[in-house]
């Protein structure tokens, strides 16, 4: 899965954690709690819905991992290389 890919699974599962939010100013590498309105419980819904998603397991100690753009990406992409994922739509 190319980092691209990942990229749209992440702003599309991003956009229906918080519909508010414009996807396309979405700043890579700035937490998503200082960018806009992102609170703990979206936090948690955002990680679940990875997980659901992508169709792996994220352990409740990367949760920090995954708090930009970025850092989802990297954190995704090595769990996620070769993994045709049922998750491109």
């Amino acid at each position: 899965m190319t980092e691209e890919q990942l990229r749209e699974i992440v702003l599309r599962t991003l956009g229906n954690i918080a519909p508010d939010v414009d996807l396309e100013s979405v700043e890579p590498n700035v937490p998503f709690r200082d960018q806009f309105d992102f609170d703990s419980m979206d936090c948690l819904n955002f990680v679940t819905a990875l997980h659901k998603e992508c169709n792996i397991d994220i352990p409740e100690k990367d949760y920090p991992k995954l708090a930009t753009l970025e850092g989802c990406i990297a954190y995704l992409h090595p769990l996620m290389d070769g993994n045709p994922a049922q998750s491109i739509k």
